[in-house]
Formats: structure tokens, sequence, C-alpha cells
């Protein structure tokens, strides 16, 4: 699989998560269409979505409901595409949105493996790869970000590091949609800054790639520490999302 592959399947799954094309995020002109999950959309997206946009550096897909069409296709055509994810400019949008019972809800950077420069990276503890059967006893507070206990049908594969037989550290994958598995990886405490969310994150990726699946990782644009490790691991930013939900929801979740 090249890096070109991975990008055209990343593409093809946002066009799936949004109901547009995949030709539509390589243009170099804004894209705004109706919102529309497609049935092999991403299985964490939750509706009620207000609108979704999405860029992979050439241009903003928008995609809405028809309630916000009109706000968000002026804010994208009012302010250059990369400043869009941003403050000031993300509180022209969000200001115009809550008169209409809507906020901006998440932000993320998505990450694709360069294939050219996945590492083989090392750690101090031995390691093992960990299929589904073996996640049982992992769903506590400690492996959250490796494992999601909601969608546990979905965790499918990962690779612990141990001293002795204590788990320290575990890079996992679910299989949110069809072609792409998602990492996410947890170390305890004691033992971080020794290597091993790298070691594990790396070894994982090709896993996934030699099952012919794409890993993705994904990230806030201020965790920073998570950042690096995914650019230790091999991977490259891909693309940016900024999404809004109805106020209920995006209060909800601040309580």
């Amino acid at each position: 699989m090249t890096n070109r592959e991975m990008m055209e399947i990343a593409m093809r799954q946002s066009a799936e998560d949004m109901g547009c094309c995949e030709n539509d995020f390589k243009i170099n002109k804004n894209v705004i269409v109706t919102l529309k999950l497609g049935k092999n959309a991403r299985k964490y997206l939750k509706e009620p979505i207000t609108c979704n946009l999405v860029s992979y550096g050439n241009n903003i897909m928008v995609a809405s409901i028809n309630e916000t069409l009109d706000i968000v296709s002026e804010y994208v055509e009012k302010f250059e595409f990369y400043h869009c994810f941003e403050t000031p400019n993300m509180h022209w949008l969000n200001e115009r949105l809550i008169e209409r019972g809507h906020k901006i809800c998440f932000m993320a950077e998505y990450y694709l493996p360069d294939i050219n420069r996945i590492p083989i990276l090392s750690c101090a503890y031995k390691t093992r790869i960990l299929k589904q059967e073996d996640f049982g006893e992992l769903y506590r507070p400690e492996w959250s970000n490796a494992l999601c206990e909601d969608r546990k049908q979905l965790d499918i594969l990962g690779i612990g590091a141990y001293d002795g037989n204590t788990l320290v550290g575990l890079a996992a994958c679910s299989a949110d949609c069809k072609d792409m598995w998602q990492i996410g990886v947890d170390v305890l405490p004691e033992y971080r800054r020794q290597g091993i969310a790298s070691a594990l994150t790396s070894a994982l990726a090709k896993e996934i790639i030699s099952r012919n699946k794409v890993p993705f990782y994904c990230t806030a644009w201020s965790n920073v520490r998570s950042v690096r490790n995914a650019i230790k691991s091999g991977f490259v930013p891909a693309w940016v999302e900024m999404t809004a939900k109805p106020v209920t929801i995006v209060d909800e979740m601040n309580r």
C-alpha cells in the first residue's frame, strides 16, 4: 500500500462521512453540500450533526444541515480556508450558529502513516500482540484511549508492553470503518517518557497495514504529547475537521 493509496482511501471515507465525492477534497475551491451520513460512515459519528468542515490542505469541504447551510457557506467564503479552523475567525461562525441553536463542538487533526517513515522502534519491555478476546479485562480508565467500552465490538487488534506480568502500555485499534482502523494508545504514568508509546504505535501501524487496512491517528492540536507520539511513530498530518452540534448536546458535554 502506498501513501497515495492511503490518502485516496481516507478521502473516500471522508466523502462517505459527509455525503460528497472524493474528488471534492482535491480541488482548489470550497465545496458545500447538504450533510448526509453514508451507510458506511465512521461508526462513532453520531447524529445530530449540524455541520462538518474538513480540509486536506487544498480547500474546505463543507457538509451542513439546511438550517445552517447559509451561515457556513458565508463563513468559508469570507475567510482563508486555513484560518477557518482557528480563532479569531471561528468566533464569527460560532456566534451565528448560537443564534440558531447550535455550537462548534469538536476540532481535531488526523494523521496517516508515511509508509517510508514508519520506524522500527523498541522499548525496554517485552511486547505482545493482543486480539479481541484478550481485551475483556482491560476496559478500565487507564486504557480508555486505546480501548472504548461503548464500542468494544470494534476493538480488534492491539500490542501491549509488559513489565513482568504487568501491562504498562497498550496501543489498540478500532475498526471504525471498512478500510481504516483508528489507533489509540495509553501508557501508565510511571512508565511514560521511555519510548513505550511510540514503539507500540509504530508496531501496530505496521500490523494494520499488513492486514491491508489504513491506520489513522487522531489528536487535538493542543495535545502536544500525542502529536509528538504520532510524528515519532511515522505519522504525518493528513486532514483536519471541525464539527458543530446542537447547543443542548454541547452544553451537556460541558456539565
